[in-house]
């Protein structure tokens, strides 16, 4: 669909009428014209009573609005049909395109059916314009240029989008979608937080029948029988429907956590202050040189955002394979076997990620990736570190001790003398800091090993986040077992203390990306790659 973007409020405003009335109808009732902003920036987050109203890619306007009366809320400014001649008009255009559309070839890729469909609905308005039938037969119908413009937008929404969610799946700045039955839909904003929307299905039957509709268009049909349903939507981004209102008592539900087909960056994660400069050059290194981390916290922590982030850190010749039950693991190599699980059908035509990573152990990958760690598969994920693949993965644990209590239990079961085949942990969480939601690295742990005369596993924390001062400490300066045993012996250092050269220049040269504000993540894939095939010299900039 069409996306362009508006410059300021009048252009917009020039560019769509409907954004006009809700403007003008927003000033006379407040006496409040938003502020326009065509991007939005962290710091709009101090913002005690916003009033801004940005472009998610025209016709779609996004107004966020509190004030000390009102709880602040986000409003979705869209096409709407707003009368009942102009919903028998679309109703009858949208028949007369059920009616031409058999006749057809209808193209597969998604460019090719947009510019089908296109089609289609100008040959259907000609035909109803000229009185060629319709549900108002022999009678012509007449459509204002805005009409078209809101109609074609209706369609497109609702065939080729997602419906009325289509426009939260535009917004870059949503984390997460709530719905609760048909009059309740909010979200989580990465800038202005929790806020309910303007959203409303009608009632439970209608969002009954949505969400039946969009299951069926995911292969993952819900029904009373099969009342829970997890699937993937067109964009990648994953949602949860509970269907059944003696299950979802308040009406059918659904949780969606938006995917980004272009992963939040390293250096952005360090501008953000989620880790520092010298946790990402760590991590660089511990990647370059073999380590499996597992990144740990508890749900919306931010896990999948920084496994994604580091994953670049990767030697750029490597061979990775990602195995995940719905795909959110984004790896920019050129050699990267993506496989996904296949949960439907007969039993013996289903994959799991115990398939796929048993599969993985004959594929010789330089690295393994596990989106998400839950059940038995963990036990092989920790049978290929054995036999030498470092694995990377996410894992719902909230700190060292839970961690190696939830492998070393059922159902994973590793032996816990298996558990130092894991090198590094590291532990995130959702904080709130001067009353700002953040996501912070909480610290970096290194496995040591097991000793029988311990009882138990020798761990290192090399890296803890101070909250009072809101910055990570590096507690293994000269003291960490993974940079002076594992790598720099590797590396051949005479003297293992070297390695920390190594670590601040690579923090230097991330500090410096952050400096430049060279936050995009291909634009930070470029500067390591760079950096691994000519040093310093492949960089862009001196460090």
């Amino acid at each position: 669909m069409e996306r362009n973007v508006s410059d300021t409020l009048e252009v917009a405003m020039a560019r769509n009428p409907h954004l006009r009335r809700y403007v003008n109808g927003f000033v006379k009732k407040t006496g409040k014209l938003p502020e326009f902003h065509g991007q939005l920036s962290r710091d709009m987050r101090d913002i005690k009573y916003p009033n801004i109203i940005y472009p998610v890619g025209d016709p779609i306007f996004i107004h966020i609005y509190g004030d000390i009366h009102t709880r602040k809320r986000y409003i979705i400014v869209e096409p709407k049909i707003s009368d009942p001649e102009e919903g028998t008009k679309y109703e009858a255009l949208k028949d007369k395109i059920l009616e031409l559309a058999p006749e057809k070839s209808i193209p597969e890729e998604q460019d090719a059916f947009e510019h089908f469909l296109d089609g289609l609905f100008d040959e259907a308005l000609a035909k109803l314009s000229s009185g060629g039938g319709g549900l108002l037969r022999r009678t012509r119908l007449s459509f204002t240029p805005e009409e078209v413009e809101k109609f074609r937008y209706v369609l497109k929404r609702d065939i080729i989008g997602i419906g009325p969610l289509e426009p939260l799946m535009r917004d870059p700045y949503i984390e997460d979608i709530h719905v609760v039955g048909a009059n309740y839909v909010s979200l989580i904003h990465k800038i202005f937080e929790v806020m309910p929307t303007n959203i409303t299905f009608g009632d439970n039957i209608r969002l009954a029948d949505y969400f039946k509709n969009l299951s069926e268009r995911m292969g993952r049909p819900v029904s009373d029988k099969n009342p829970i349903v997890d699937g993937t939507l067109p964009d990648g981004s994953r949602i949860n429907i509970i269907y059944s209102p003696d299950v979802s008592i308040r009406g059918p539900s659904a949780t969606i956590r938006k995917f980004s087909a272009t992963p939040i960056s390293v250096v952005q994660l360090v501008k953000w202050g989620t880790f520092s400069a010298e946790v990402a050059a760590y991590l660089w290194l511990a990647l370059e040189y073999g380590m499996s981390v597992f990144v740990c916290g508890e749900t919306a922590s931010g896990k999948t955002t920084t496994l994604n982030s580091i994953i670049p850190f990767i030697k750029p010749g490597a061979k990775v394979y990602t195995a995940e039950d719905t795909p959110e693991v984004i790896v920019p190599h050129e050699t990267w076997q993506r496989l996904a699980t296949r949960e439907r059908g007969p039993e013996e035509s289903r994959v799991t990620l115990f398939d796929l990573l048993k599969a993985a152990l004959r594929s010789r990958p330089n690295y393994i990736i596990v989106g998400e760690i839950r059940g038995v598969e963990g036990a092989i994920a920790f049978q290929a570190m054995q036999t030498g693949h470092p694995v990377m993965s996410t894992f719902h644990a909230g700190d060292i001790k839970k961690m190696i209590q939830r492998f070393t239990g059922s159902p994973i079961n590793i032996p816990v003398t298996f558990i130092d085949n894991l090198n590094i942990a590291l532990f995130q969480q959702a904080v709130y800091v001067k009353g700002r939601f953040l996501r912070r690295v909480l610290n970096v742990v290194e496995i040591e090993g097991y000793y029988e005369e311990l009882g138990g596993v020798a761990t290192r924390n090399v890296f803890e986040w101070d909250a009072v001062g809101d910055r990570h400490i590096f507690r293994g300066m000269n003291n960490s077992y993974i940079l002076e045993r594992k790598i720099a012996e590797v590396v051949g250092y005479e003297d293992p203390k070297e390695i920390y050269n190594e670590l601040f220049l690579r923090a230097r040269i991330i500090s410096r990306m952050v400096e430049l504000n060279i936050t995009g993540y291909n634009e930070v894939y470029r500067e390591i790659k760079g950096f691994y095939e000519r040093g310093l010299e492949g960089l862009s900039f001196r460090v």
